[in-house]
């Protein structure tokens, strides 16, 4: 008897440690591998234990299930799939994915190519760059791609609840009898009405008479669910208790009712009872009858709007509104139509869950766009006018307008002092009036070398425009990339040759009477335009800030300086810099000398819709009407800093050199006796030849014709060593050739106009004094840098062969010796040519290997590792050129090292892009740009194929780790590439027709499965020392993989899928969990996530009942195996749910939202559609019941608790470890433990009872206390014994045997989303798959079912809004002492009160309070 009594004490003792204690339970023997905390790097994690005995947790790898042969099913159960109603959601669409060609949209009217471009185009990198900016754009475009993310970027948006229903629970009916209910009243902006009025007896033994009115004063009030009240008092006061109050919601209308007395009415009511009011006017009688009778109609309309917005929910069935509307009895009372409308208006589960309404961006991809032209800070300058206080009129009759008295020329420009860079081209205006104009002979007349058009050519168009429209342009338009506080606008004026600065500049300085100053100086300019109108000397200068701070904010308000006096010691652009850096020190601005006048051009920002623009090219932008006569706007170029994060891809053709003449040094010079006023002619030639001519290719001055054969400088006056300031802008020819050079005639120009000198001298405008000339091309590239050049004093034949001076030929007379007297300089904005050298190397050996033989790849790798030492900017700017050229290389290589170091220059090009920000760039290339070669039959290699394999070499342990690392972070770019080749490939060569099991080849398979096994040890066992690499690389794998499953062997895939799975076990630190969970999220979006899992029945024969349903609601290993993808996050679901807090939420996170993707996924709205998905989650139920334990929580907070605190670690006194949670009370534990010891020994209890909640305890029970609970599940020991009868006879594939399961509690955020996921499966699960589980399910397993929706109800349970706000108080929860219900509406017939503050709690918006439901 003894040793059954001990048996007895010895289990009662085991059963109350098992539900009590945190220490896990053994459910069955095993071959374990043992471990303690410190082998699952929880050091690493950070995580504190208390000093209880440490405990040593088993975990056992899970159980490898194969995955089925998805092609070969498809084939078998062909016939099954095409009968099944259902069929869409078991197949994939057909043409899923194709390619698109979307037109290249430029931002001009015209191609900016030439049109002969890509004939005249010999060198490979010109026709390339040409080939990329014609070229259109390629996408893959995957039809349901909309689908394949996360369930907020659905197409659908997850519709957000503007407005709930409004109900009025007892819970919040309050029991303090002091307050008034009319803290309710009127908070939504409802109908008030207050006032006195006389009330007829309510007891209908009474007959009414004038005397048994008593005079009562009236308030009318709306309650929170929108019904009114009418409470009476017995004063004003309604602080008081009311007398009584009449529901409204119950009136069937309002009638006067003058028989008994004058000015009554009477409010009937839906029991045949009336109430008998009356008022002391007319007036006041008509004012509450309207009012009344307008509440009665409101809240009939209102009922009815409810009623009908109601139908078009989805749980609505058919004919239900109609059948409803039908049968509704105006006498009806309100809680049933308040009942039936509840029921009817129902929205879907997971509309009211917290989670879906939160902004999450973390898993939306950025979005991606084409390639475009983009500029800084875009400048509107408007020139207006240009006026000197020395002014006349200069027509013969002096009949014409007051003008300046000669011809002034304005070009303003950009320059950056902080950086001491001139940022844009020049703009030139002429703001001459008219007839000032006239003053100037045609200057085309007068060039040298046959000059430029006449101006009768004018009609001609240019790019659809007339050149006309262009003659005289005023406003420009400036960007600048870089906008800072130090960036000036500056405006040179030149006026005609005529002599000294100094001279000339004087009669404008003096503010005396200028008269007859004036009339000698429009003597003199007549006299110099008509003899030097070609030539301009420098004479003044002004400058205004730009903008006012660095984030580019215009400084509109200011103005521009005084117009300084140029001075010709200070006239080259670094003279400037240093004028400018002074421009804010007033006493240094003071000295310089001011010419008397004043410049007005405004500046103003561009407005995004600006017409009539055209570019720096003279093509007409977009918007662009030609038939209005409008101002045309000239877009100014921006000379961009050559620096990465400043830098573009260049998408358009232009090809422009601008030429800078600096210094010529003749002081020494023996040559000619007269060299002093020195212009400078600038002609541009593709040829030394004799009959060569100069190409029209320069751009013209204001006035003129656009385009010109030659140009000329500012003349200094009596200078024999100039300074010249000026830009010449020249449209290069599409190819450049060795021939093509800049000629610079020097001419002496006389300036001597004395009447007394002979007519031969004044005839002779300008001598010849020498020549030079500069080759454009360098070793293939153009000549960028300054140049020296020796001056020739006469110009053979064949002169370019006589550059260096130490060549002797024999018609050649050098001046001075041949020293370089000539300084030039160039700059090149083109984006066909490039400064690069390495860049030119690669393009130009590849060129000569594809005209020659295949050259060696020793060479070649050569080349492509100089490319690493390639400028940032340049890569940036031809980053589609240079990986098209790449990848064409990477395909027509022989050589595995070629491969290999074409895929090593990419990761540095992708690499130096990611460091600079500027990833987006290349998201571009891969989506928009991106082509494989044209397949062909002969075709032997494909981009995925060698890229693939130069990625696993790479990947080796044998190389350098940097560059895997690399590879690794940004691999996303690669597997890119990957698909979008795969799917090229498969279009083209029409694979996508075959079976997939024969689209790609073995070799290829082989790859894929090689490259996924070779970065998995970077993923598992380096992640520690790369981080980034391995998350990414983890990411950039699982979006591979995802698209495989559409263009690949679905089953191949799988096996890569259960591969990656396999390298992960129990206990692995939390950063692999949340990669391997990262991946299965990613995995399971997929668009066709549910024809992957293919939901049918996979039983043999026809099935008759409801009972012989083959549904699995465990992980058996057939359910894992042909529903794998949903199989397997179900089985890592519940080994999760064995880890450590922040484990289980990301697991049980990735489920939900897949979930609730689900249920809001367009494509399965029906209640079908809805059913058959509930078939592949319900093992939920065996997983839960798992931990049912864990899950039956009594007395806890329905608030999510704040682990804040606990900076990320899993705190053992939270009860989320194997330590027990800490009890309610210090007597808890022993209290519990005598209870259950005593009642086994007794007899009264046993061991092994189960002990379900009391709901009607809980709710009885102060929960002022902790936050823990007790075990109330069923004991493992009965579990295990009861399995026989269970559902499934196979062992759970998510508890595999031997393995562990935890006893601690989840936490609340934890319960109510697993429990959120079990009510959708219980909610769209169809009668039959509910009865099947009810009809095979164990008592044990049935009892866990129920325990689980009573747990429900206790956690979705509405506290009541006093309730949440002590919460938000801190506060904590208190419990009524007299327990309202919380699902009931508010009783009507009772006089309940509220506090006041209940007014502001009513008003908290739904979504507030369903957030704690």
């Amino acid at each position: 008897m003894g040793c059954t009594t001990s048996v007895v004490v010895f289990d009662g003792l085991r059963t109350v440690l098992e539900r009590n204690c945190g220490y896990t339970c053994q459910s069955g023997a095993a071959q374990p591998v043992w471990q303690t905390e410190d082998d699952q790097g929880a050091s690493s994690r950070g995580e504190s234990w208390v000093p209880w005995p440490e405990p040593r947790i088993l975990k056992v790898k899970p159980k490898v299930i194969e995955p089925l042969d998805y092609e070969t099913v498809l084939v078998q159960r062909k016939t099954q799939i095409l009968s099944d109603v259902l069929r869409d959601m078991l197949q994939f669409p057909q043409e899923d994915f194709q390619i698109l060609t979307q037109r290249r949209q430029g931002r001009t009217v015209y191609p900016t190519v030439p049109e002969n471009a890509e004939k005249e185009a010999q060198s490979l990198f010109v026709q390339e760059c040409i080939k990329t900016y014609n070229t259109d754009w390629h996408v893959v475009k995957y039809k349901y791609e909309d689908y394949s993310g996360d369930f907020r970027q659905l197409p659908n948006k997850v519709s957000r609840p503007d407005k709930l229903p409004v109900h009025v629970f007892e819970v919040d009916e309050d029991a303090d009898k002091d307050e008034d209910t009319t803290s309710l009243g009127s908070q939504k902006g409802g109908i008030t009405k207050h006032g006195w009025l006389y009330k007829g007896n309510m007891n209908s033994a009474i007959s009414v008479t004038m005397r048994s009115f008593k005079r009562r004063y009236f308030h009318l009030t709306q309650l929170g669910d929108g019904s009114y009240n009418l409470n009476f008092y017995k004063d004003d006061k309604t602080s008081k208790e009311s007398k009584g109050t009449i529901f409204l919601d119950s009136c069937m209308g309002v009638v006067q009712n003058n028989r008994v007395r004058r000015f009554a009415f009477e409010l009937k009511m839906q029991d045949k009872s009336t109430y008998l009011l009356a008022a002391d006017s007319e007036g006041e009688m008509e004012d509450w009858i309207s009012t009344l009778n307008k509440i009665l109609h409101s809240s009939f309309e209102i009922a009815m709007q409810e009623k009908r917005n109601g139908d078009i929910h989805d749980d609505d069935e058919p004919g239900k509104a109609d059948s409803s509307l039908g049968s509704m009895d105006s006498f009806q009372s309100a809680r049933d139509i308040e009942s039936k409308m509840r029921s009817e208006t129902r929205l879907k589960l997971f509309t009211l869950d917290p989670d879906t309404q939160k902004l999450d961006f973390s898993g939306i991809e950025p979005d991606i766009k084409q390639y475009e032209e983009k500029f800084g800070k875009r400048i509107l300058v408007n020139c207006n006018d240009l006026a000197f206080n020395l002014q006349s009129c200069v027509e013969e009759n002096d009949e014409g307008p007051t003008t300046n008295v000669e011809p002034f020329y304005v070009t303003l420009s950009l320059f950056d002092i902080q950086n001491s860079r001139k940022i844009s081209s020049d703009f030139h205006v002429d703001l001459n009036h008219p007839s000032v104009r006239q003053l100037v002979a045609n200057p085309s007349s007068q060039f040298m070398n046959g000059g430029g058009d006449a101006l009768l050519g004018l009609q001609r168009e240019v790019h659809g425009l007339p050149e006309e429209a262009m003659l005289y342009p005023r406003q420009g338009v400036f960007s600048v990339t870089c906008p800072h506080p130090d960036i000036f606008l500056l405006a040179r004026i030149e006026k005609v040759l005529q002599g000294g600065i100094t001279h000339c500049a004087e009669p404008y300085m003096k503010s005396s009477d200028s008269t007859k100053v004036a009339q000698k100086v429009l003597k003199n300019a007549k006299l110099s335009c008509s003899r030097l109108g070609q030539y301009r000397m420098p004479f003044g200068w002004a400058a205004r800030p730009l903008f006012k701070d660095a984030s580019g904010t215009l400084d509109k308000s200011g103005r521009f300086s005084a117009i300084y006096r140029q001075d010709s010691n200070k006239l080259s652009n670094d003279d400037m810099f240093k004028l400018l850096a002074d421009f804010r020190k007033p006493e240094k601005m003071a000295k310089l000398p001011v010419i008397l006048g004043n410049l007005d051009v405004t500046i103003d920002d561009v407005a995004p819709d600006l017409t009539n623009c055209i570019s720096s090219s003279y093509i007409p932008v977009r918007t662009f009407d030609s038939s209005e006569k409008t101002n045309v706007y000239f877009e100014v170029e921006e000379f961009v800093p050559y620096i990465a994060k400043c830098s573009q891809p260049f998408t358009i053709y232009n090809n422009h050199l601008y030429v800078y003449p600096r210094h010529l040094k003749y002081d020494s010079q023996k040559s000619f006796t007269k060299a002093r006023n020195i212009a400078v002619c600038i002609e541009f030639k593709d040829s030394d030849g004799e009959e060569a001519v100069s190409l029209k290719c320069i751009y013209g001055q204001p006035g003129g014709p656009l385009f010109t054969e030659n140009a000329f400088a500012a003349v200094l006056h009596h200078q024999h060593s100039p300074e010249f300031y000026d830009e010449f802008k020249i449209a290069l020819p599409t190819q450049l050739n060795e021939k093509h050079h800049l000629l610079f005639t020097f001419f002496h120009v006389s300036c001597d106009s004395n009447s007394k000198a002979s007519a031969k001298k004044r005839d002779v405008v300008e001598t010849q004094v020498g020549y030079a000339w500069l080759p454009l091309l360098k070793d293939g590239r153009v000549i960028m840098n300054e140049s020296h050049v020796p001056v020739a004093a006469n110009l053979p034949t064949g002169y370019l062969n006589c550059q260096e001076v130490v060549s002797k030929h024999p018609e050649m007379k050098w001046v001075d010796g041949g020293k370089p007297l000539f300084k030039v300089s160039t700059h090149l904005v083109s984006t066909v040519y490039t400064q690069d050298q390495h860049l030119h190397n690669f393009f130009g050996h590849c060129q000569s290997t594809e005209s020659a033989a295949q050259g060696t790849g020793g060479e070649l790798v050569k080349y492509l590792k100089s490319l690493h030492a390639m400028e940032s900017s340049v890569m940036i700017q031809f980053l589609p050129t240079t990986l098209n050229q790449l990848f064409r290389v990477l395909t027509s290589a022989t050589h595995e090292e070629v491969a290999v170091n074409v895929t090593k220059v990419m990761i540095h090009i992708v690499s130096q892009c990611h460091e600079e920000g500027l990833d987006h760039y290349l998201r571009s290339y891969v989506k928009y740009v991106f082509k494989t070669e044209p397949y062909t039959s002969s075709t032997t290699r494909t981009v995925h194929e060698e890229l693939a394999k130069a990625m696993t070499a790479i990947l080796k342990p044998s190389t350098d780790f940097l560059t895997s690392n690399k590879l690794l972070k940004y691999s996303w770019y690669f597997f890119e590439a990957l698909v979008k080749s795969m799917a090229q490939y498969l279009i083209e060569s029409s694979k996508v027709r075959v079976s997939r099991n024969q689209r790609f080849s073995a070799g290829f398979h082989h790859t894929v499965e090689t490259l996924v096994n070779m970065m998995m040890p970077h993923i598992t066992q380096k992640y520690k020392d790369n981080l980034d690499a391995a998350r990414n690389a983890n990411h950039s794998l699982a979006v591979f993989i995802k698209r495989c499953l559409t263009l690949m062997d679905r089953g191949f895939v799988f096996k890569q899928i259960n591969h990656y799975i396999h390298c992960f076990v129990p206990g692995d630190p939390r950063t692999l969990f949340e990669f391997k969970f990262e991946f299965l999220r990613v995995i399971c979006n997929h668009e066709h996530y549910i024809p992957l899992n293919l939901p049918m029945p996979f039983g043999n024969g026809r099935i008759q009942r409801f009972q012989d349903l083959q549904l699995d609601y465990s992980l058996t290993d057939d359910f894992c195996k042909n529903h794998f993808l949903v199989g397997l996050l179900l089985r890592e679901v519940g080994g999760a749910l064995q880890e450590f807090r922040e484990i289980r939420q990301i697991s049980i996170h990735v489920l939900k939202n897949l979930m609730v993707k689900h249920t809001f996924d367009e494509r399965y709205t029906s209640k079908s559609q809805q059913a058959r998905l509930a078939t592949l989650y319900l093992p939920l139920f065996g997983l839960l019941q798992e931990n049912v334990h864990r899950l039956n929580v009594k007395e806890v907070s329905p608030f999510t608790i704040n682990y804040s605190n606990n900076n990320g670690r899993d705190d053992p006194l939270l009860g989320n470890t194997v330590i027990m949670t800490p009890p309610r009370s210090s007597t808890f534990f022993d209290s519990s433990l005598h209870k259950d010891l005593f009642g086994v020994i007794s007899g009264t209890a046993s061991p092994h009872a189960s002990s379900t909640p009391n709901v009607n305890s809980v709710r009885h029970t102060d929960s002022r206390g902790s936050l823990i609970s007790t075990d109330s599940g069923n004991s493992l020991h009965e579990k295990s014994n009861d399995k026989n009868n269970s559902l499934d006879k196979s062992q759970p594939a998510s508890a595999p045997s031997g393995s562990l399961l935890r006893c601690d509690k989840l936490d609340q955020a934890e319960i109510k989303s697993l429990l959120m996921c079990f009510l959708h499966v219980l909610k769209s699960m169809s009668e039959d798959a509910l009865f099947t589980y009810w009809n095979k399910a164990s008592s044990t397993e049935l009892m866990d079912f129920f325990s689980l929706v009573e747990v429900c109800l206790h956690q979705f349970r509405y506290i009541g809004k006093r309730c949440i706000a002590r919460s938000q108080e801190g506060v904590g929860i208190i419990a009524a002492h007299e327990r309202k219900s919380q699902t009931l509406p508010v009783s009507r017939n009772r006089a309940g009160m509220m506090h006041a503050r209940l007014q502001q709690l009513n008003s908290l918006d739904n979504s507030y309070t369903f957030n704690h439901m």
